[in-house]
């Protein structure tokens, strides 16, 4: 999980800080958002203080009803030393005392024009991708026929050629060597590449090389969801593998299982053709059809009229 603090927001939102500059450092640990009506109300039993702060219309509105002995208290009960920030929506007018608390105490308050609701959905899509859990797997993550496909494997087994190949073939390299890969809140796996290398491909021998200089910018994409694993391993000949495709494996990513396929890698293999009828074969399950499935049951069924016959 990336550490996310106020400044990220500010600096992505483009929102103005009102007050509290000091506390720009804060961390935002929980995506959520809260609408703290109920405290205005005096209210403060089960306050979630340590999420981001939503002011609009409505909060305010009542506010300005309470005597000005009883803002005070609202504020300063408001401001949590946890709490991370204080969000002000449609420009309203920011309270004289939420400002001189927000000072005090050190925790920002900021404002936007933006409505509420629009306020509330924009930040909870960001910090739900801020604070998504991540992990780096080694491997490639090529986008094949709109499928994800992570390729992995020890070092120097061909990964980053196989990648090559499938860019030269009009497939999009997504990330090398390093993947990072964050489980959205509805469990889809995202790989992206880290900065540092983004559109980058090392060959040994040949050295590093710009994909998107290169192949143009139709040859990358910035990140995808990884659908599929592709695991190259030197071929062993006192190993059996799988000649059907009916055994399923599942490797584990942040606690999502994703569908596995083992490739032995021996001299004469074109991997990248592979690769993409593996992709297309994917594709080909999701939408209802199983090749090995087919054709067990057919040859089921012709055992049994044979058997039938005799």
């Amino acid at each position: 999980m990336r550490k996310t603090y106020v400044r990220d927001i500010v600096q992505h939102f483009h929102w103005k800080v009102i007050s509290g500059q000091d506390g720009l450092m804060r961390e935002v640990t929980v995506s959520d958002i809260s609408r703290p009506g109920l405290e205005m109300a005096g209210y403060f039993n089960f306050y979630p203080s340590q999420r981001v702060q939503l002011l609009g219309r409505s909060e305010l509105s009542f506010y300005y009803t309470l005597p000005k002995e009883e803002r005070m208290k609202r504020m300063e009960a408001l401001l949590g030393e946890d709490t991370p920030c204080i969000c002000v929506a449609h420009g309203s007018e920011v309270p004289e005392e939420l400002i001189q608390y927000s000072n005090e105490k050190q925790v920002p308050v900021l404002m936007t024009t933006l409505a509420t609701t629009k306020l509330s959905s924009k930040l909870t899509t960001y910090l739900e991708g801020r604070l998504a859990p991540t992990t780096t797997i080694h491997g490639v993550l090529v986008d094949v026929y709109g499928v994800g496909v992570l390729i992995v494997g020890q070092s120097s087994i061909g990964k980053s050629e196989t990648a090559l190949e499938l860019v030269k073939r009009g497939h999009r390299l997504v990330a090398d060597d390093a993947v990072e890969i964050r489980r959205t809140q509805e469990n889809q796996l995202v790989g992206s590449a880290p900065e540092l290398i983004q559109h980058l491909l090392e060959i040994r021998g040949l050295g590093i090389i710009n994909v998107m200089t290169l192949f143009g910018a139709g040859a990358v994409r910035t990140y995808k969801s990884v659908s599929l694993v592709i695991s190259l391993e030197i071929w062993d000949p006192q190993k059996m593998y799988d000649r059907l495709g009916l055994d399923e494996e599942k490797m584990e990513i942040l606690d999502a299982h994703v569908p596995q396929i083992t490739i032995p890698v021996r001299p004469g293999r074109n991997l990248a053709v592979i690769v993409e009828v593996a992709a297309m074969n994917f594709r080909l399950k999701r939408m209802g059809y199983n090749a090995a499935v087919h054709f067990s049951k057919k040859l089921t069924d012709t055992i049994e009229e044979a058997v039938e016959d005799m």
